[in-house]
């Protein structure tokens, strides 16, 4: 996100733009993790453009984020995206409003000591519609998930990395770095087996029911993975104590 000087807050054409930049990540064969981040030391992502939105109101334009305003993959193309392939946060300042609802449905996050998160909607007399309550259910408690709504409490990356939102806390100067590092990681294992592992466990996190979320994950998944070249490649790799040579994902 690259609109520094107004703390890399979206506006509504970016939004489209970046739900366009992520179904190409899925569709395209040779990629296999991304990293999102904000543009300086100071903002990951403001959320909306409040200017933006404010001007559209008082031009008759009242579609609303969560119905109309924003793609099905929601703000960004993110908070409300199911998707195919991990997709990690390098958290480098402010995740606020709609920064933090991505935040909240990215698969890593990594962020840096400046950081933090924060709801402010109940400031501006707004919601935060894309996503954000229900996650902050699946990720914390009710009471957590009320005390950062109700109150706009700012949640610091020590806070972040105690409730288990935030994976690792590195200096800014770090940041880049150690996200990529992460993202090398995984990209070194088999791409079918990181999708269908991201795929079980996002299915659980999205359903209230471990048989159903099993259930659906082998039924999308099980068949196509054990049949397919990358599982083979691992399996013979590790009978020839070889490292595997992957092959991009099918599936």
């Amino acid at each position: 996100m690259n609109l520094e000087k107004q703390m890399n807050s979206l506006p509504v054409d970016a939004v489209w733009e970046m739900d366009r930049v992520w179904k190409w990540f899925d569709e395209e064969p040779q990629l296999r993790v991304a990293i999102i981040t904000g543009a300086g030391k100071k903002a990951f992502c403001a959320g909306m453009d409040l200017k933006e939105r404010q001007s559209g109101f008082e031009q008759g334009d009242l579609s609303i984020p969560g119905q109309n305003l924003y793609p099905p993959n929601g703000f960004a193309g993110m908070t409300r995206r199911v998707g195919k392939k991990p997709i990690i946060a390098a958290c480098n300042g402010h995740a606020h409003g709609g920064g933090f609802e991505i935040i909240l449905n990215s698969d890593i996050v990594i962020a840096s000591s400046n950081a933090d998160f924060r709801l402010p909607d109940v400031l501006r007399g707004t919601a935060a519609l894309e996503g954000a309550f229900p996650r902050l259910c699946r990720n914390f408690t009710l009471q957590r998930a009320m005390w950062l709504a109700l109150t706009a409490h700012k949640l610091t990356a020590q806070e972040a990395l105690d409730w288990g939102l935030v994976q690792k806390v590195v200096p800014i100067e770090e940041l880049i770095t150690e996200t990529v590092k992460v993202a090398k990681l995984i990209a070194s294992m088999s791409p079918d087996s990181v999708i269908v592992s991201r795929a079980g466990i996002r299915q659980a996190w999205e359903t209230s029911s471990v048989e159903q979320a099993a259930r659906l994950t082998v039924e999308r998944y099980g068949s196509a993975l054990f049949a397919g070249e990358n599982a083979n490649e691992g399996m013979l790799a590790f009978k020839e104590r070889r490292a595997p040579n992957w092959l991009p994902s099918k599936l």
